[in-house]
Order: C-alpha cells, then structure tokens, then sequence
C-alpha cells in the first residue's frame, strides 16, 4: 500500500513501527501518531485498495464478531466519525439482549436493559478503521512485508528496529508487536538473549463453524420481526450453540459453536442439522431455508493464553507487546476487539507526560500498565470456560468455584430482572468494573432468587415476547 523506502532520512528516534494491521494495531499506530513524528504500520498481507476484503491475517474474519460500547467509545475518541461511517456502509447498532433473541444457560432474556453492541463484517471493520486511520499524514502502511526479527541496540539492552524476510531493515526509536496469535515475540526476544514468557494457558477446546446467508425476503419484509439478531448458549452438560447477527448487504452470518466432540462440523447438509440439535430450534428456522452464500468455514485456536511479558526480569527498551499477541481469550464470549480499544487507551494513559525520546526508556513500565486492560475479560473467559469439564489448564480454586455458583445466579436474575440484567451486561460489555456485582444491593438481589433453577430444561421454544422466526 505504500511504497516508501525503509532507508528514511529522517532521524529513528521521532519513529515508531507497529506490527500488525489488525484493530490493535490501527488503533495503537493512532496513539502514537500523537507522540511520534512519524508511526508506519507493518503487515504481512497486501492490503486492499478497493474496499473490504478477507485476508489471511486475520483468520477469524470469516466469524461473528461484535464490538461492545465501551470498544465503540474508545473507537469514537480516537477516530471521530467511524461509527457513522461503518454504520452508513451497513453495520448496525444493536442494543444486546432486547434486539436479540437471547437464551442464556438458565433461560431467554426478556425485554431486560442491557449493553450496546456494534455488529458488521470483520472485513467492513478493518477497512474502515485502516482508512481513518491512514488520513492521518504522520502514519503510513507497509503492506505485504513480512517482520522476521528485531534489531537490537548496545548489548541488546534495547530495540532499535525490525527486520524483514527480504532482508531489509527499519529503524525506529519504538517497535510494537500487534500481530496477534500467531506473533514470534518469544523468539524474537530469544534471538537477543532474554528468556521466554511464563504463559497461562486454558483450552475449552471450543470449535466454530460459520456461514453466511442471504436474509430471506420474509424475514426482510415482516414488520412483526422484532428481533435482529440471535444468540442460543450451550452448557456444560450440552456444549452445542450457535449465533446468528446481521451482516451489511442484507446477510445474516451464522457462527455455531460447541466444544470437544461437539465442534460444529464444516460441510453439507451437517452444518444445518447441527443448527437443529440446539437448546432451542429458533435459529434453525431462521435459517433453514435460507439460501447460503458461501461453504462454512471453521476456527478451531480458541483457547486462552496469556504470554506474561510483564513478569520478565528484564525487559528491552524500544519494545512493547499488546493485543492478541500478548493476551488473548476464547472468542466466544466477544472481549477480543473491546480489549484491544481499551489497551489502546491504558496506552496512551502510560505515555502521557513522557517526553517522545523518554518513552522508549520506559517500555517496561508501559507493557506492565497496557497487559491490565486483559484482566477482566480474562477473569470472564477463564472462569466460564472452567465449568467444562475438559477444560486444559490448572484447576479452579476455591474463589473461583464460589464466583461461578454466584455468576450462575446472578445470570438467572438477569434474564428478567432489570436491576440485575443492567449491571450483569455493564460487567460483561467491559463498561463496568466487575466489583459492580458485589455491591450490597446486588448481592441481596440475587440471593433473593435463590429458587430460581440455574440449569433448567429448556421448556419453551421462543421467548415469551416473541413469535416463531
């Protein structure tokens, strides 16, 4: 996309180089736009010119995906005016659960307050936010460069640029790596003689497969259609599920999930007959005789992982490690791109108050403070996923078999109740701190429903406030 050379005459040190053209990348390469003279972004797919196109960096493309309000405020900050253009192009804003048809593991969320969410293509998403942010004269796009390595300083106590599989080289005062799961910072550091990572891993062996179709004209034309989009959870003692959302050019996207022996299969007719073994068969009517635009597509790399960076013993100048490719969660529960928009501030949070030439020096003490924006939806990912029993990873403690018990609660509430369901979507969207719903109202609120089953049989096929697909 950009066809600069790497031998710039320009001084490193007002440069930073990201890696990765991902959300997490675009948006930190905005932040530091604000501090450096000049932020080239590296990717190793060529980039199209000419609207929005699935590439292979970005694998889970091809799969729902949502961004939850606090993603689209932070977004919004950073990048005025790219909600409305994404929402012109054909996204939609959706308000999750009651423009859903949501069946949690207790039952179906009624007409309940909840959170906002922004829905459209992964492909609409990251061409919109890579043209917001290349407006930006101080960044540029290196498209179709392949990062092998880094360079390192005196005695490799810093990073003072990358290196290319032709054999080029760029220099820069900063270097960040956002390319996600598949990023090469343990041997990268390796190579300059710092050790690997500790990393905490827990695999729920989940599996999706994905389908786009073409909205049938029933469904398009009848007004009494309240719902847009559909969610059917699975639990632990049936891990089948599956989710359906709107996608622009009058197209529903299909994701089903399910764990272990239920991953969800990846060819004709098994896909629709999965569809129809769910809790509910809401989504297999909407679909059943949908008409597919494409053969489903499967993900299988779900599990947790977070590569702990910010425990390391010594740490180089000049380098930071932030996204997927430091933490990253199952995706099922949608955490992945709001985390990435919040890492994006804690970013800019980190920097403030740094002279541009000090804060290569203080890298450190920066990766420390952004890996905190994982937490949360971390803490999510992981204790939900430790209620499948084969779940890889250690063992839940004490503390967390006693958040569970009280989450399942708190989600039967939820699903009527609006003074529960309000604070259990603001800790789910990352809006609200999790201690929210420990509060003492909250706490007695739930503990009031103390009968209300859990885990119950799934005894009716639509929600009460809604008719057949």
């Amino acid at each position: 996309m950009d066809d600069t050379p790497d031998n710039h005459t320009e001084s490193p040190g007002d440069h930073a180089v990201v890696l990765g053209a991902g959300l997490a990348g675009l948006l930190t390469a905005r932040v530091l736009a604000g501090r450096f003279a000049r932020v080239t972004v590296v990717e190793r797919d060529e980039m199209s010119l000419h609207g929005p196109e699935f590439r292979p960096g970005l694998p889970q493309a091809r799969h729902a995906h949502v961004l939850w309000a606090r993603g689209v405020e932070l977004m919004e900050q950073l990048l005025p005016g790219t909600t409305a253009e994404l929402l012109e192009a054909g996204a939609a804003l959706l308000e999750s659960p009651r423009d859903f048809l949501w069946l949690s593991p207790s039952d179906w969320f009624r007409h309940v307050p909840g959170a906002g969410m922004l829905i459209g293509s992964r492909e609409l998403l990251d061409w919109t936010l890579r043209r917001a942010v290349l407006r930006d004269g101080r960044i540029r796009m290196l498209g179709g460069r392949l990062a092998t390595g880094l360079v390192g300083g005196p005695g490799n106590r810093s990073v003072t640029g990358v290196t290319f599989r032709d054999g080029g080289r760029l220099a820069a005062a900063l270097v960040v790596d956002a390319t996600g799961r598949t990023s090469k910072a343990p041997a990268w550091l390796a190579a300059l003689g710092y050790p690997a990572p500790a990393v905490t891993r827990y695999d729920s062996h989940l599996g999706y497969a994905s389908r786009p179709y073409a909205i049938p004209k029933a469904a398009l034309d009848d007004p009494r259609r309240r719902w847009h989009a559909m969610y059917v959870q699975g639990r632990p003692e049936s891990p089948r599920g599956g989710v359906l959302v709107p996608l622009e050019g009058d197209r529903w996207l299909v994701t089903l999930i399910g764990n272990g022996e239920h991953a969800p299969p990846t060819k004709d007719p098994e896909f629709l007959g999965f569809a129809r073994t769910l809790r509910s068969p809401a989504l297999y009517d909407a679909i059943r005789d949908a008409e597919p635009l494409a053969p489903p597509a499967g993900f299988r790399a779900t599990a947790n992982e977070w590569r702990h960076y910010e425990r390391m013993d010594r740490w180089p100048e000049g380098f930071l490690v932030v996204g997927d490719a430091a933490c990253r969660f199952n995706p099922v529960y949608g955490h992945g791109m709001t985390v990435a928009a919040i890492t994006a501030q804690a970013l800019g949070d980190a920097i403030r108050g740094l002279a541009t030439p000090h804060i290569p020096a203080h890298a450190r003490r920066v990766q420390r403070h952004t890996v905190t924006a994982a937490n949360v939806a971390w803490q999510i990912a992981t204790s939900e996923d430790l209620r499948y029993p084969g779940t890889e990873g250690p063992p839940p403690d004490r503390a967390t078999r006693v958040l569970q018990a009280y989450m399942s609660r708190v989600m039967a509430g939820a699903n009527t109740d609006p003074a529960l369901s309000a604070p259990f979507f603001g800790v789910l969207s990352l809006s609200t701190p999790p201690n929210t719903l420990l509060a003492p109202g909250t706490v007695l609120r739930v503990l009031s429903k103390w009968r209300l089953p859990t885990s119950p049989r799934t005894t009716t096929a639509y929600p009460p406030h809604h008719g057949p697909a």
